[in-house]
This record gives C-alpha cells, structure tokens and sequence, in this order.
C-alpha cells in the first residue's frame, strides 16, 4: 500500500534490515512516513518485515535480497540508490563481527567481514553522495561502533573497521559540506543484537545488563541526534565533551605528525 502523494519524505534504503539495529531502523523510519527498502540475505524475514510495516503503516516496503560481502549485491543496491528517483535517505548500518583472534578467524570471515564493513558501505556510501549531492538533498547515516575509538581485545578486524568507518564518514562530512547533503557517524557501544551470537556471544559470558542498550533505545537516540543535526552521534555517550575531546586532540595530533625534524627523544 502507497503513501499518500502529499507526503514528501521519499524513500529511505536500510542495509543490514533483517534483525537488529537495522529492523528498528526501517521500523521508525516507515512511522514517520518514509517508504522503506529493506536490504538483507534473508528473503524471508524481509518479505515478513515488509508486510508489517506495510499494515501497520500504510507506506511501500520493498524487499532488495543482496549479500554485500559480494560484489553482485554492492551492484545491486547501488542500481536502486541510483536508478530510484524518491530515494532520500541511506542507513549504512549492515555489519558484523567475530570474537575470536587473528590467528583463530577463517580467512573467509576475515574477507568477508572487511567486504561489508568497509568495501560495501564505502561503496554505498559514494553512491549515496554523488546522487544526492547532483539532487541537492539527501541524507547518508553511516553506522560506526563504539569499539572504533580503540582497540578492544578479541576483536582486532571488527574494531579496525569500525575505526575506518569513523575517519572516513568524518571526511564525508567535510565533501559534502554547503552542498545539500546530510552526512550522520551514528557510534552504537554494546547493544541487544542477534549479531552478539554470530559473533560468538553464545559461548561467551553474557554482557553486564549496565553497559547493553536496548536496540529501540539506540536507534531513537540515533534519529534524535539526526533530528538535532549532530554531525556525531554516539547514544550511550552522557559526557558529550569526551567525543568532543577525542575529536580535537586527534585533530592537534594530526597535525603534528607532520613535521620536517625526527622528534627530539630519537636523538638524530
């Protein structure tokens, strides 16, 4: 069932849509109006998913199955970011991790994992920009974690992502600036997920219940910032002078990398 004409937000792209951060993400969005395309592997939860968003909110669901640790499912979402006239909005949040070290992880999930996490979201991402930067409107939230800020045992591929995500969707905001474009870095820290079992929370000890936010908690908090024009959203973050004190002392060492001279203590 169609939207009504009158309504002007267009249509809103969800990777990662099946479970998670990102079903609640297609959820809010179809309330506040947006038809939805949900992007996933799984044909059938998505289809189940969009026929309840439809009933429930009178909006269009389309379902786009599309692995995006393959280069044919990239493709294939890219063809509808470009092709799909109404399309206003991408929510860069398909991901996963695996808990295990280096020399433990399967070559294929450590190829698989960098696919998604970083090739397809760096390809949507352009995408996403070129049409909506050539339109003059258009908003890219690209789905980091918090465990990008520093490297956190048992995840070394996953957090290595997770920080190219960071400095990559920063950089994005600088591109886009004054041309229309809306660029969101959305930093989730623990939250209830499905893809806490993919990556082996079943045979872990469970999380404190004081450090894991409930995924409707983090996606709201995630469409208030966006709401409020953050250009950095981290949800569980109170103290938001801390980012704001990562964000520049990171800057202050940027620029101090640079320097003609090799760093007195090295006595050259």
């Amino acid at each position: 069932m169609n939207k009504p004409d009158s309504n002007t937000l267009g249509t809103a792209i969800v990777t990662g849509a099946s479970s998670g951060i990102g079903k609640v993400y297609a959820d809010r969005l179809a309330a506040r109006g947006y038809d939805i395309v949900l992007v996933a592997r799984r044909a059938d939860r998505l289809t189940t998913i969009a026929n309840d968003l439809q009933n429930r909110f009178h909006i269009r669901a389309d379902v786009l199955v599309a692995d995006l640790s393959q280069p044919e499912g990239v493709s294939a979402v890219v063809d509808r970011l470009t092709s799909d006239t109404t399309v206003s909005l991408l929510i860069n949040n398909a991901g996963f991790s695996l808990l295990k070290p280096l020399t433990e992880t399967p070559d294929d999930v450590l190829k698989n994992m960098i696919a998604v996490n970083v090739t397809a979201l760096t390809a949507l991402s352009k995408a996403a920009l070129v049409r909506f930067k050539n339109k003059g409107s258009g908003t890219l939230v690209n789905v980091g974690s918090g465990a990008g800020f520093s490297p956190y045992p048992g995840i070394p591929v996953y957090g290595a992502t997770k920080a190219y995500v960071y400095l990559f969707t920063q950089a994005l905001q600088s591109e886009a600036e004054g041309t229309g474009v809306r660029v969101q870095l959305v930093l989730p820290g623990a939250v209830v997920s499905e893809g806490w079992d993919v990556a082996g929370g079943a045979d872990l000890e469970p999380l404190p219940p004081s450090i894991v936010m409930s995924t409707e908690d983090c996606v709201d908090a995630a469409l208030a910032g966006l709401d409020q024009h953050e250009l950095v959203t981290a949800p569980s973050l109170e103290d938001e002078a801390l980012l704001q004190n990562y964000q520049s002392v990171a800057s202050h060492v940027l620029q101090m990398m640079f320097n003609q001279k090799a760093a007195s203590r090295y006595s050259i």
